[in-house]
């Protein structure tokens, strides 16, 4: 749990193990509810090897002074990612 939007991470470890190493976050919304998009690599257990960059937007609601997840979507892949900047950039750009 996280004080603070700041103290949130998706670094995941396990038996001493990095499973998910966190490479880029960004907060886009503060508040009683915030919203962090990372960018991050999960470990092929087999290889020993991080994977693509992978990225997913989550949504956390402050409760009790600690931040909790509430929500999630993620970006499977880069391809992905360049389709989604594609269609906002579109949808933005009529506004």
């Amino acid at each position: 749990m996280a004080a603070t939007v700041d103290d949130i991470t998706i670094t995941y470890e396990e038996d001493g193990q990095l499973l998910v190493k966190e490479v880029g976050k960004e907060v886009l919304s503060r508040g009683a509810w915030a919203t962090v998009v990372f960018r991050y690599q999960d470990l092929n257990r087999s290889t020993g090897e991080y994977g693509p960059d992978k990225y997913t937007i989550r949504r956390y609601q402050k409760r009790d002074g600690q931040y909790l997840a509430k929500s999630k979507f993620n970006i499977s892949s880069a391809a992905q990612a360049k389709k989604l900047i594609e269609v906002l950039s579109r949808w933005t750009a009529e506004e």
